[in-house]
């Protein structure tokens, strides 16, 4: 789970009177629906992926007690809806699964855009093309996926900003690097390296990535997904697949540790909020997701885990992160963005036997 070019946005003061009849209507229909329900939410989010004295916040001024639970990729999430056992009500998919999870009919019809809250989501989270009119969906969190090190570690105390760094380590760092444990993750960085399609249906090209994966294994410390921020800023590897949020947290604890934009391209995700069809408590969730949508809300998360939100809460945000080449991204990397996508059941199959060959 960072960006950077902010959007302006001008509040629409036009159709007032009917704005405000529908905000009336919707806080009234939110109103009876948390009235009918326990006050109790499921919230099952990525790990680390919000501050825990936020839901304080939301639990007092709502009176919704809230459980969280975590997963460490969109596949655990995607395998755990598909079993049906998952009794949750606000979950948090990246827009690179939003299809899937909508032609499955496993997300529950939230329009978000009759939200009241909605009015301060920036112009560039309002339609995606993902979810269009967000119908299904509200945006929460925005990042990317690069690597980072400790230059205090690295010979010469800089890195080149390319992938090869990280798939083809120099002897010194070998042995004292991680990949995250996402099979998404691995195989698009993988494939911007290579310069493949990362939802190539190409054999060819499965097996180009599998061949680059295989080789950088011997040379991996681990695979994880887990205490990213902590991995970095304990020492414990120099150089890890990172989102550019846990790296700017490790950097807080050390400063030596940098963030690398790729110049063969790197993955931006969005996140999002959804609640499933099974959801027991939708009334609620749609509760805590027009609350998530006030800029101070979305602010406090951003400022809490260092990513950036798609709402108008800019002027909230903190300065120290405001520095950080992490979070603040130079513009000349905006070329280098590469939004996920979401691959055919084809390319999927493909990635899916390149996961299974290399951990198996």
């Amino acid at each position: 789970m960072s960006k950077k070019v902010k959007s302006p946005r001008f509040a629409a003061a036009s159709f007032a009177v009917a704005g405000l009849a529908l905000s009336c209507f919707t806080a009234f229909a939110a109103s009876s629906a948390q009235a009918a329900e326990p006050k109790e939410l499921f919230f099952y989010n990525w790990t680390d992926y919000y501050p825990v004295d936020l839901l304080a916040k939301f639990e007092k001024e709502t009176g919704i007690k809230v459980t969280m639970d975590g997963y460490d990729s969109n596949e655990t999430l995607l395998a755990k809806l598909q079993a049906g056992g998952a009794a949750y009500d606000v979950i948090v998919p990246s827009q690179s699964i939003m299809r899937t999870l909508i032609n499955q009919d496993l997300l529950l019809e939230i329009d978000a855009s009759t939200l009241p809250n909605f009015q301060y989501v920036k112009p560039a989270f309002r339609d995606p093309s993902f979810d269009p009119g967000r119908k299904f969906s509200a945006p929460y969190l925005w990042g990317t996926t690069g690597f980072s090190y400790d230059s205090a570690r690295v010979p010469g105390g800089k890195l080149d900003d390319s992938w090869k760094e990280f798939f083809e380590p120099r002897k010194e760092l070998q042995g004292q690097l991680a990949a995250l444990d996402t099979s998404s993750s691995v195989i698009n960085a993988a494939s911007h390296y290579l310069n493949v399609d990362e939802c190539s249906e190409n054999p060819q090209d499965a097996k180009r990535i599998l061949e680059l994966l295989q080789k950088q294994k011997p040379f991996l410390k681990m695979y994880s997904s887990d205490n990213t921020v902590d991995r970095m800023a304990s020492g414990e590897v120099i150089m890890m697949q990172n989102w550019n949020g846990s790296t700017a947290r490790a950097t807080l604890q050390k400063s030596t540790i940098k963030y690398v934009y790729p110049k063969e391209g790197l993955a931006m995700f969005q996140d999002n909020f959804a609640v499933p069809k099974s959801a027991p408590h939708p009334g609620n969730a749609k509760i805590f997701i027009d609350w998530m949508m006030k800029p101070e809300n979305a602010a406090a998360v951003s400022n809490a885990i260092a990513y950036d939100n798609g709402i108008q809460s800019d002027k909230l945000i903190d300065a120290k992160w405001r520095v950080m080449d992490a979070i603040n991204m130079p513009d000349e990397f905006a070329s280098r963005l590469r939004p996920e996508k979401e691959c055919s059941n084809k390319a999927r199959e493909l990635q899916d036997r390149i996961w299974a060959k290399l951990k198996g």
